[in-house]
């Protein structure tokens, strides 16, 4: 499907600016500038839009939940350290992980760790480092968080992750009602809570929920929310004593392709007043600390994936525009990451003299692999381009270098350059 034109004008219009010439800055540099100083293809993060993101959601839910980066994401510490000075938490998937957040100044109360395959040496690292809790997914890392506590000779406060029901699923990608690899089935949630019992040197303080992914509907992340509630005041009754924390998931998501929308944050901010009264009227949730942990919906729309074109080829009536960039980089934007049906991306030219929508046509951007799946985008509306032009992805701060097979025929990684304030530093120098 072809990307909509209207869709990357209005993220440029939103989070960009194009010059007199026609050329698309992040921050206050322009992107041909960073592409010659720092190579191509590259990745751009402009911290001003992490900070934006950032505190358009707290500003939405403030009285609600506080809100906590979800690691994953973009796991640089220079990506994470913008969020931490910001108030953010850290939510992460790995040991490694927790050493980037720890590097990036997250203090280990304020981290959290979920992920439903937590290796003993990743749960003894983190148990070391004094991590602030741990969400326990299946029995035997239960026993691998208990042993490791053991060792350590401490306390380890803990919350169960429950897979719910089918009536709190949502999202594109479904994670709740179904069998799934994440959580405790919420049937089981009673045997659950006994089997941390039985465990001394584990504290049950909290529940977590994460029932879908790339959200855009404020009424399907409310709905899931009050779930989440009615199932911490299950939890806090089985254990005969308040909950400490409810962590409700991230699963807020932003707008890749034709037709879709931006998430609606006054829509999520008119929904809560309900849900912040079942808090308050419930005396085993009131103190609670309620969290959501975002990442894609903080870091995506603040990111770009800049790529030289190295051709321009037309083949039986086809454009065709090869670029240096390509999957090997960003897996997400080939739709080699999860996607069922494949959608271009927002990807524009870095450079453009024409107004947007004149003179463009749609074109296929491939990369430079020897393989028919790295494709970039496959009917991307784009002016004339030629050799040495630059084309952007938009949308590209999330789920972009890490979530990419980076050794595939061993061409170079790219760099990646965080823009704060007019400066520009490489964060990550091209290898």
């Amino acid at each position: 499907m072809a990307e909509a034109p209207d869709l990357a004008a209005a993220l440029i219009a939103k989070n960009f600016w194009r010059d007199g010439a026609g050329v698309l800055h992040i921050g206050d540099r322009p992107l041909t500038e960073l592409a010659d100083a720092f190579g191509t293809p590259l990745f751009v993060y402009d911290a001003d839009l992490l900070r934006r993101a950032y505190r358009a959601l707290t500003t939405a839910v403030v009285g609600f939940a506080e809100v906590d980066y979800s690691v994953k994401a973009n796991p640089h510490p220079a990506v994470i350290r913008v969020f931490q000075g910001e108030g953010a938490g850290a939510e992460i998937a790995s040991g490694a992980e927790f050493d980037a957040a720890l590097q990036a100044g997250v203090p280990p109360r304020r981290i959290l760790f979920a992920g439903p395959g937590k290796s003993a040496a990743d749960l003894d690292r983190v148990i070391a480092g004094g991590i602030g809790e741990i969400h326990l997914e299946n029995r035997e890392e239960l026993v691998r968080a208990a042993a490791a506590a053991e060792r350590h000779g401490v306390t380890v406060r803990v919350a169960l992750r429950i897979n719910p029901g089918a009536t709190a699923q949502g999202g594109a990608m479904r994670m709740g009602g179904k069998p799934s690899p994440f959580g405790f089935d919420e049937e089981e949630m009673d045997a659950a809570v006994a089997a941390v019992a039985a465990q001394p040197r584990l504290r049950l303080i909290g529940l977590h929920l994460f029932a879908g992914t790339q959200g855009l509907k404020a009424d399907t992340l409310l709905g899931q929310w009050a779930y989440g509630l009615r199932l911490a005041a299950q939890m806090a009754e089985r254990i005969g004593r308040p909950l400490e924390t409810i962590d409700l998931g991230g699963g807020l998501g932003i707008p890749y392709f034709s037709g879709e929308t931006a998430l609606d944050l006054d829509a999520l901010r008119a929904g809560l007043p309900p849900l912040i009264a079942m808090l308050r009227a419930d005396p085993r949730l009131a103190a609670a600390r309620v969290v959501l942990e975002p990442g894609r919906f903080l870091a995506g729309p603040a990111g770009v994936y800049v790529a030289r074109v190295l051709a321009v080829k037309v083949s039986r009536g086809h454009r065709f525009v090869i670029t240096d960039g390509g999957m090997h980089h960003h897996l997400a934007a080939s739709g080699n990451l999860g996607q069922i049906v494949k959608r271009d991306f927002p990807v524009v030219a870095v450079a453009q003299t024409e107004p947007s929508g004149a003179g463009v046509s749609p074109c296929t951007v491939s990369g430079p692999l020897c393989t028919p799946l790295d494709v970039l985008a496959r009917a991307a509306p784009l002016p004339d381009l030629a050799e040495g032009d630059l084309v952007a992805v938009l949308q590209s701060g999330a789920y972009g270098l890490t979530a990419s097979p980076t050794g595939f025929l061993s061409h170079p990684t790219p760099a990646e350059v965080l823009v704060d304030g007019g400066r520009a530093e490489a964060i990550r120098a091209r290898g």
